[in-house]
């Protein structure tokens, strides 16, 4: 599998309600490097998960576009692969029955199909509940369920919108390994969103900055830090550090600037 190179040219993004028109994005531009993976954070309501589905091509910007590999972004398809906060898996079916779901829509051969679940199904180390249920799972598992059924897919850009949101902080850790590894092992391009500084330190290659709304970039941060990481690496601690002093100093900025004159 080959990740991809994405361009994102002056992406912005409008909504209209009731109230009148909201602007989410404004002028988002950004180059990611084939097999990269960058994490976006920023405050909550700066319209990161709003990015994303437009990099899938479930949302349409208002302005600018998106491109993989030179190529403009219509609509969604098999090459970008998001995986949602809840995971979205399958209640009706087992373990395997998830992750093979995918490939049978694609009509991907029986034997073809075999193979390549259980490769993802040892991959995400769920060997021994291959054939287990959903509700007989823990949050984590069924993370790596979700992870396992968007991989086997073989997509180029992986899109992941606050995956472990919900995980308790044991699990949610054990689960930024995962992710580390399975990231290496495959060479999918990577965006990964989080309103967690700390987990955009452990993951991000490049960490992108949003600012309040309108998101815009505030800061790109490249991180060096040797992987696997965790916490307690002393360069995670720094980007930590630097990210924060971005957000605080962006929420500052914008509550002088709400204030009455």
């Amino acid at each position: 599998m080959k990740g991809a190179a994405l361009k994102l040219v002056m992406v912005g993004k409008q909504f209209n309600g009731k109230a009148g028109p909201t602007e989410a994005l404004r002028d988002i531009n950004l180059k990611i490097s084939e097999g990269e993976f960058v994490t976006i954070v920023g405050p909550s309501g700066c319209g990161k998960s709003t990015l994303l589905n437009i990099v899938a091509g479930l949302e349409e910007s208002t302005t600018g576009w998106v491109e993989m590999d030179g190529h403009r972004v219509h609509g969604p398809g098999a090459d970008r692969i998001v995986v949602f906060q809840d995971g979205a898996v399958f209640p009706w079916l087992d373990v395997w029955g998830n992750i093979q779901f995918g490939l049978r829509v694609a009509g991907v051969r029986r034997a073809e199909r075999e193979t390549r679940v259980e490769e993802y199904v040892r991959m995400v180390q769920l060997e021994k509940f291959a054939h287990a249920r959903m509700h007989e799972l823990s949050g984590g598992m069924r993370q790596r369920v979700a992870l396992a059924r968007a991989l086997v897919l073989r997509p180029r850009v992986l899109l992941m919108d606050e995956p472990f949101a919900a995980l308790d902080v044991h699990t949610r850790e054990e689960m930024q390994t995962v992710v580390q590894d399975l990231w290496v092992k495959t060479g999918a391009t990577t965006l990964f969103v989080t309103h967690d500084v700390r987990e955009a330190a452990v993951l991000g290659g490049r960490i992108v900055v949003l600012s309040q709304r309108p998101g815009t970039v505030s800061a790109v941060l490249t991180n060096n830090a040797p992987r696997p990481r965790t916490l307690e690496n002393p360069e995670v601690v720094e980007q930590i550090r630097r990210s924060n002093e971005i957000l605080k100093a962006e929420v500052q900025w914008s509550n002088q600037d709400k204030l009455p004159l």
